[in-house]
């Protein structure tokens, strides 16, 4: 990663001298010319770097060189760090009521926001430790003249695929007659008196597709009816019993077993499979050990007759130890067949004839895949990138076809992609190797941890997080990620895993700089030599085993990510690493239920990203408001949680502070105004008047970087309009989605609705929601104004009698009622139109023209909803109402009658009716009065029961056979995330089942 990291300190070192020239910093005498010759060799070494990495696959003398330059690289990069660190506190008033005043440019990084520094004397002791690193530069500068490195331009543009969006291409092909072989075994009779279990083994080498052959399997429609439970559990090495246990459990219960003893944990496997027919997939395994298989197998032999297991392993001596009844050993792809997967992704978007022009070059490329589906994809996905005949030739020429390591099948085709990328790309792909081997990664973790390694600089106005995500792009459309989970709404990448051997591949890249170590009994880590270098570390400890503190040796760590089953034991060694790993700039204690946080956190000068996420802590340390790096605090989920130190204010680099489902905190210090940089505030509480030193509402004033979704609770707290318009919600026009709370002191005097009317959001937002309302209306003057508004909610608004006149609206989607108590009439109004329609209305008109999915829940005074009388007359046709809408949920209007005559005209796909029970006598198929209004819906289920599914009704007792459907708990589709995120409560659903 020496290429990767030496931008970074180069664009350090620019930035002290650029401050210098321009009179905002001064260095000691001599000090400037240290930093200029420092920069100077940096540079001319910079110059070599593409040569030095690829020669270094090589030749060892070389990799002794790039390993020396790394380590120096670091080492620069802490000092320059310490000395940025310094100058930034100078600039913090310790006095958390003095506001923080800076100048700021429109984006913040490297000295992110771009601060006007007084006249700062450089430390004495920094420019010291400059000198020294010169000395040892100058060393591998001398060095570097003796190996007659070449210079080669870097790339350093990210390449933009030609189509709009990112495609996880996933084409299989080759592997028909695999599947069925496979198929046909699993499903087939049991023969009497043979074993209940027989298990089937998947051989072949790595990036041969077994994974895939197996998820095909497991998904097949054959095997999805022939087994009573289906389990897919990854075991990698080592083979961990427990953690396979936990898995199976977990993957048929629905949620992590709250067990650690393996006895334990095997007798529940047991009885969960005892007499049913299982099939179970255990994918990756590698260990040939029998004795870690045994107690499995036997306690996985009493399912029923028929019961299966599948396992995918690169050895056949794993089949051979596991006793496997049926060994498929996977061969290559045909000629043809990987050509067909190459072509596919690598000619994707082009027209004939380019692909005539290519095609040549392309089948030779093909040919060099060898028949391994992995090595097609990573190709095909990098040439698709390649415009011309001499593009395509580089790549056939390249040295990297004559590695000879032991997975040159696979690592010439990555090597080839990888250094197709810029630098900057190169190092947030090489990070990616600090997770263990097919861990889920988070895709908006992925680009914190980025950000707070400092990849994601920048001198320009690009925002980090933009520039993470299209880094994070970038890597999807050369096939380095795969197994994408996306948001349902709008098909974001939310989470994604690695091939096993593309995470091979970059732990092949970063030896001795990512570590995972995994600790399973007894016995203290040991560290040699190269262990100290490491500067990324997975820390995996086992429910018995102690805490290592031997961890605390590896004193270079820039990432330590922390994993202990048995997690309390992680307390008593916090404090002495946090004195030891000084250079630590990313800290995951993610739920370590440990529940107090040490002082010693504030010596972690450097640290960027702290996770303390579904830990028990109830508070923090005033020590943690002297990380003044940090970007990233992460405390979702710490229900115990019930303060924020008060001197978090001091924090001016946090981007995001996420305290989702915090349920104990109450209050909020004042200091939060000051933290103009953040992005992420999930949550913010406006405290009572008789609250000292805590958030008011006016105190959201300069917090305009804010992003995605606000939820602003204790809005009945508010007293004064004027601290509410003060707030300035139309200035942060990064937000897509408001929550507007009116939680508070009941015994004052509310002005709700004069405080809703002063939180004018600006005219671009998405997503609205309203909660504990207590004004009559819930309509102010700026909602018509929302052009863009798609999803509304008003949830518990009791003093609210009629529903606000919304069918102007024409960009709105999504529309949920909950709780509206007082509300009994539903009229004309609420369409935006006159009690008579015929008025001054201008025509034709639609009314709610985009609506798609209409709820109305728990209101339990509601009586009439109005509709339309039909005159004949040539205005009904002109009126259109709700033109677009798919889904019209009512659950829990206990007195609601019928149903408007407009929604005859209507075209719904679904209507759910639950606990409305004189509604549910009028709709009553084929007999209620208003059955004619809703006869032409497809799909109507009543209660619990559909009558009507695909507009074919369907008679009491008798099943409608549908694969997908929804139980009567879920009151909104689930394609629907806003409204399923902002609105639904336990209280709106029947069931609970949310």
């Amino acid at each position: 990663m020496a290429s990767t990291l030496l931008p970074i300190v180069l664009q350090q070192l620019a930035v002290i001298l650029d401050r210098e020239m321009e009179g905002e910093l001064i260095l000691l005498r001599g000090a400037k010319k240290e930093v200029e010759k420092l920069s100077s060799t940096l540079r001319s070494i910079e110059a070599v770097l593409n040569d030095a990495e690829k020669r270094q696959l090589k030749e060892e003398a070389v990799r002794d060189w790039i390993d020396k330059l790394k380590g120096i690289s670091y080492d620069i990069d802490d000092v320059v760090d310490e000395w940025r660190t310094a100058t930034l506190k100078e600039e913090i008033p310790g006095d958390e009521h003095i506001p923080f005043r800076r100048k700021v440019s429109s984006c913040s990084y490297i000295l992110s926001p771009c601060i006007c520094f007084s006249q700062v004397v450089f430390n004495r002791e920094i420019a010291v430790k400059i000198r020294r690193l010169n000395g040892r530069l100058d060393v591998i500068a001398r060095e570097k003249n003796l190996h007659e490195f070449r210079t080669i331009q870097s790339i350093e543009e990210i390449d933009r695929p030609r189509t709009t969006s990112i495609v996880d291409i996933s084409e299989i092909c080759g592997r028909d007659k695999d599947k069925d072989k496979l198929v046909g075994y699993l499903t087939s009779e049991t023969v009497p008196g043979k074993r209940n279990l027989h298990m089937v083994c998947i051989v072949g080498m790595g990036g041969i597709g077994k994974t895939t052959l197996a998820q095909l399997v497991f998904n097949d429609k054959e095997v999805q009816t022939c087994f009573e439970i289906r389990v897919w559990t990854c075991v990698s090495d080592p083979f961990d019993e427990t953690r396979i246990a936990k898995a199976i459990i977990e993957a048929i219960e629905g949620r992590a077993p709250n067990l650690t003893e393996l006895e334990t944990l095997l007798q529940r496997v047991r009885d969960l499979t005892e007499g049913k027919k299982f099939f179970l997939v255990l994918d990756d395994v590698w260990t040939e050990d029998f004795r870690k298989w045994d107690p499995l197998r036997d306690t996985l032999k009493y399912g029923a007759p028929g019961s299966r297991i599948l396992i995918t392993t690169r050895k056949e001596g794993v089949a051979t130890m596991m006793g496997c009844s049926c060994m498929h050993p996977l061969g290559k792809l045909s000629e043809e067949d990987c050509w067909w997967l190459f072509s596919q992704i690598a000619f994707s978007e082009r027209d004939p004839e380019e692909r005539r022009q290519l095609e040549d070059l392309g089948r030779v490329i093909a040919h060099k895949c060898n028949g391994l589906p992995l090595a097609a994809k990573t190709l095909g996905s990098l040439m698709r990138l390649k415009k011309t005949r001499e593009e395509w030739h580089y790549i056939l020429d390249s040295e990297i076809w004559k590695l000879e390591e032991a997975e040159r099948g696979l690592f010439p085709p990555l090597l080839l992609s990888y250094y197709d990328l810029p630098s900057a790309v190169r190092r947030c792909f090489s990070y990616c190797a600090v997770f263990p081997k097919d861990h889920k990664i988070a895709k908006n973790e992925l680009i914190k941890l980025w950000m707070a390694q400092g990849f994601l600089s920048s001198r320009g106005c690009t925002e980090m997080e933009l520039k993470g995500r299209e880094y994070f792009d970038s890597l999807v459309t050369r096939s380095f990620f795969q197994d994408f989970e996306k948001d349902k709404v709008d098909g974001s990448i939310q989470r994604f895993k690695m091939h096993d051997i593309v995470h091979d591949f970059a732990q092949f890249l970063t030896k001795n700089e990512c570590m995972i170590l995994e600790v399973n009994g007894p016995e203290e880590l040991t560290w040699d030599s190269d262990s100290r270098k490491a500067r990324h570390s997975t820390l995996v400890v086992a429910a018995p085993a102690p805490f290592p503190v031997s961890i605390s040796n590896a004193d270079k760590l820039r990432t330590l990510s922390i994993r202990h089953e048995d997690n309390k034991r992680i307390a008593y060694a916090l404090p002495e690493l946090c004195r030891r790993l000084t250079c630590l700039r990313a800290l995951n204690l993610r739920n370590s239920l440990i529940d107090e946080a040490p002082e010693e956190l504030g010596k972690l000068v450097h640290l960027r990203y702290l996770n303390l996420s579904k830990t028990k802590l109830v508070e923090l340390p005033e020590s943690v408001c002297s990380l003044s790096n940090l970007q990233t605090l992460n405390l979702t989920d710490c229900q115990c949680l019930q303060k924020l130190p008060q001197g978090i204010g001091k924090l001016i680099e946090l981007r995001h502070l996420e305290i989702d489902r915090t349920l104990s905190l109450r209050v909020l210090p004042k200091g939060i105004a000051r933290l103009d940089s953040l992005r992420t505030l999930s949550r913010f509480l406006v405290s009572g008047p008789g609250v000292s030193q805590a958030s008011k509402i006016e105190d959201l004033q300069k917090l305009n970087c804010l992003r995605k979704k606000l939820r602003i609770e204790g809005l009945g707290n508010v007293t004064d309009v004027s601290q509410a318009r003060n707030a300035q919600l139309k200035n942060k026009r990064h937000l897509n989605g408001l929550e507007f709370v009116f939680t508070g002191d009941n015994s004052m005097q509310r002005i709700d609705e004069d405080v809703l009317e002063a939180l004018q959001p600006h005219t671009e937002i998405e997503h609205v929601s309203i909660y504990h309302h207590r004004g009559t209306t819930v309509f102010p003057s700026w909602i018509m104004s929302l052009s863009n508004l798609k999803g509304l909610v008003l949830d518990t608004c009791g003093h609210c009698k009629f529903l606000p006149p919304l069918g102007k609206l024409q960009s709105l989607e999504s529309l949920g009622f909950f709780n509206m108590n007082s509300v009994e009439l539903v009229d004309l109004k609420f369409l935006g139109l006159g009690i008579d329609h015929g008025g001054s209305e201008s025509l034709p008109v639609t009314l709610f023209p985009r609506l798609k999915e209409l709820g109305f829940h728990g209101m339990k005074g509601w009586q009439k909803w109005e509709g339309m009388i039909a005159t004949g007359r040539d205005e009904d046709a002109q009126v259109k109402i709700m033109p677009s809408l798919c889904y019209l949920h009512i659950n829990d209007c206990p007195k609601l009658m019928a149903l408007p005559h407009y929604l005859k005209s209507m075209r719904p796909k679904e209507l759910i009716i639950y606990e409305c029970p004189f509604l549910k006598q009028n709709v009553q198929e084929m007999a209620g009065v208003n059955w004619d209004m809703i006869s032409h819906i497809p799909n109507i289920k009543i209660d619990d029961r559909y009558v009507q599914k695909d507009l074919h009704f369907v008679r009491e007792g008798e099943p409608a056979q549908v694969s997908v459907l929804r139980t009567a708990a879920v009151l909104i589709h689930p394609q629907s995330q806003f409204l399923k995120e902002l609105a639904i409560s336990a209280t709106c659903l029947a069931s609970g089942a949310f």
